[in-house]
């Protein structure tokens, strides 16, 4: 049996992966560690878990916090994995990133991530940035094994683009200066820490697009389909909170090329995902929403053609906090370990 370190455990990300790995056959969650609530058992935190995960949340300089485990899971936010992670490699773990800080491979392709989020571009561990894995393996499968250990778990929005318009690219079905994301989340997405922006009453009934200079997950939506395109792609993203707990929807444009049907885009998809055991495909007429994820690591996709405009159009469903995080996470974890892929994700969504 193997053991599992959650680091940033109280957060929605960290509660998250903890559900999963408490029902994980070969894996056993050992520690939790936090800077806040220390001392707490988690089940003071998230009553549910009472009886379940009564591990108490560690300081990060805390002795047993430093114990040797087989993964370490990092849901902190960027700047944090960057600095504890080359410790965790060294006592011999394999690390899952939640943040930003592993996505790129290259130095550059982070000071730049960082310089369009107004952060200080500095990266404490960039001799690690090669050997880090991207972690969406719909699209990088061929990169694990058993000598790699770190992997970037990516943005939930990336994740929800690029499962649905990697086939697009890959199969050359559109235009690739027609992308168009039109994104929206539900407001977990912003993470457990309080906000007035999110306060319920700030937030029922409204609904608004942010971050319309530039969404920190472009980079990584643009770079992976640039790596299917064999040249630089740009895509229009617009992000959008909507009054929701958790889910994202995202509609995805684009046009296409002269001489493509239906029939021919239906058949690029399902061969691009048939071995993608959490992509789902539907047509138009599926009745498909977000709640029909909702708990699960599917990305349930609605792919359509509207003949009259010769626009590709794909819905993708997801929930962030599973298939756009912990869930996927999860799914990390066991290409890192030599585990099938779907080990502990086998389960349906909850509904309604």
């Amino acid at each position: 049996m193997r053991t599992a370190k959650v680091v940033g455990a109280g957060g929605y990300g960290g509660v998250g992966i903890t559900e999963l790995l408490l029902r994980h056959p070969e894996v056993k969650l050992t520690t939790l560690v936090d800077t806040q609530d220390v001392g707490k058992p988690m089940s003071a935190i998230y009553p549910h878990l009472r009886g379940f995960c009564d591990l108490p949340l560690l300081a990060p300089e805390d002795p047993r916090a430093q114990e040797p485990t087989d993964v370490v899971f990092f849901s902190t936010p960027d700047g944090v994995g960057m600095k504890q992670a080359p410790g965790e490699l060294a006592r011999g773990a394999r690390v899952v990133d939640f943040s930003g800080d592993f996505r790129f491979n290259v130095l550059s392709d982070y000071e730049e991530y960082a310089r369009r989020l107004g952060r200080d571009p500095h990266h404490a561990a960039p001799e690690l940035l090669e050997k880090t894995i991207y972690g969406l393996p719909e699209l990088r499968r061929a990169e694990y094994g058993l000598d790699r250990r770190l992997v970037g778990n990516p943005g939930c929005f990336a994740i929800s683009c690029l499962l649905g318009l990697s086939p697009a690219v890959a199969f050359e079905l559109v235009q690739l200066d027609s992308l168009i994301c039109d994104c929206k989340t539900g407001v977990s997405g912003a993470g457990k820490k309080a906000s007035p922006l999110h306060h319920y009453p700030a937030r029922y009934d409204f609904i608004n697009a942010y971050r319309l200079s530039g969404h920190q997950h472009v980079m990584e939506v643009e770079r992976e389909l640039g790596r299917l395109a064999g040249r630089p792609v740009c895509v229009t993203f617009t992000a959008q909170v909507i009054p929701a707990c958790r889910g994202i929807l995202s509609c995805l444009y684009g046009t296409l090329k002269e001489g493509l049907n239906f029939a021919q885009v239906w058949e690029a998809y399902r061969e691009f995902h048939q071995n993608n055991r959490f992509v789902r495909l539907n047509n138009r007429d599926s009745g498909i929403g977000t709640q029909h994820v909702r708990g699960s690591n599917f990305c349930d996709l609605i792919v359509d053609v509207d003949e009259r405009t010769r626009r590709l159009r794909v819905i993708s469903h997801i929930d962030n906090l599973m298939k756009g995080q912990a869930g996927n996470a999860l799914q990390n974890m066991n290409l890192l370990l030599g585990l099938p892929e779907e080990t502990g994700l086998k389960m349906p969504g909850m509904y309604p």
